[in-house]
């Protein structure tokens, strides 16, 4: 059944009192990299407002306004910000995470740029009939913009779970076994939403850490996983000014 035909009780919508958003968002995952992109702009960007837990910011980057949202966690809370933030005007979007290598060939500090998501969310089923991919233009300009990092970057599926403490042995065999490169707790539910209401969105997250080899090794506080990160966020910035309009 669609929308019109069985309208939603709640819509997200721009209050009377609200601020527009600049067309361009910035979608960033963790308080750490949240807090190295605001230390990226000639002038502080200014709080502009309070989504649910998230603080948004509207930053000036080569002449225009971007704004940029975080902290946030899991696809619930995320897809929270992003509805809103539509509502509030943005139209293109680039988020920042990490992710967790499930494949042998990805290692802590490369870069995966997901070309899809499979998901084990609960949030996207929620949306029917919308894609788990990626804006064309968007990926495209991150995987250029990346080019030069001298960073090695992965391009494939990401898995999308909720319960990271019930990613067991069986299901990073499972998905191993199907190519997945890393898993996360965003992609999937950002890939849907997205496409669901017609505007710009691609991902771009750090591996911090591996479960390929059926163990936990992290690398929170690896030096390679912390210069990936600022790569991403140059790049993030880069891609997000030079897009133009939407290539679903």
């Amino acid at each position: 059944m669609d929308a019109e035909n069985n309208p939603c009780v709640i819509d997200p919508r721009k209050g009377r009192r609200e601020q527009s958003l600049p067309p361009n968002g910035v979608l960033v995952f963790s308080p750490q990299d949240l807090a190295s992109f605001a230390a990226g702009f000639a002038r502080p960007p200014v709080r502009t407002h309070k989504l649910y837990l998230t603080d948004v910011y509207t930053a000036e980057l080569d002449g225009g306004a971007i704004a940029l949202a975080g902290p946030m966690l899991g696809a619930p809370q995320t897809i929270l910000v992003l509805e809103k933030m539509i509502a509030l005007g943005a139209k293109r979007f680039i988020a920042l995470g990490w992710c967790g290598a499930i494949n042998a060939e990805v290692k802590i500090a490369d870069i995966v740029l997901p070309t899809g998501a499979v998901s084990e969310e609960g949030t996207s089923t929620h949306y029917p009939g919308a894609q788990c991919l990626p804006s064309k233009d968007l990926f495209l300009s991150l995987r250029s913009s990346l080019a030069s990092s001298g960073k090695t970057v992965h391009e494939g599926a990401v898995w999308t779970t909720d319960a990271p403490f019930r990613e067991t042995c069986e299901k990073v065999k499972s998905f191993q076994a199907q190519g997945v490169l890393s898993v996360d707790m965003e992609t999937s539910a950002l890939f849907s939403v997205a496409r669901f209401r017609g505007v710009d969105l691609a991902v771009a997250l750090v591996v911090s850490d591996d479960l390929s080899g059926l163990r936990w090794v992290h690398g929170f506080r690896d030096a390679g996983f912390k210069e990936s990160r600022q790569k991403v966020i140059q790049a993030v910035l880069t891609s997000i000014c030079q897009a133009s309009g939407p290539l679903l």
